[in-house]
């Protein structure tokens, strides 16, 4: 571990978690294709945007969501 808390051998999860916090904001369950319409506009780094286009079409929670995205909400 760094100074700044950052472990440089944990997957950096921080923008997949910021996602998924704004995505679910009041909302249950939510579509693969808005987590990755929000993705997109979030502009987030290519290898988040294939995981997210990998998830099969269809609506999850955000704990199945993050389990299957590798974040660490849940």
């Amino acid at each position: 571990m760094t100074d700044d808390g950052f472990v440089p051998d944990e997957p950096d999860t921080r923008a997949l978690d910021d996602l998924l916090n704004d995505v679910y904001r009041a909302q249950e369950r939510v579509t693969q294709a808005e987590i990755y319409r929000q993705a997109v506009a979030a502009e987030l780094p290519p290898d988040l945007l294939a995981r997210i286009d990998a998830l099969p079409e269809g609506e999850y929670s955000v704990d199945e969501a993050s389990d299957l995205l590798g974040g660490s909400i849940g």
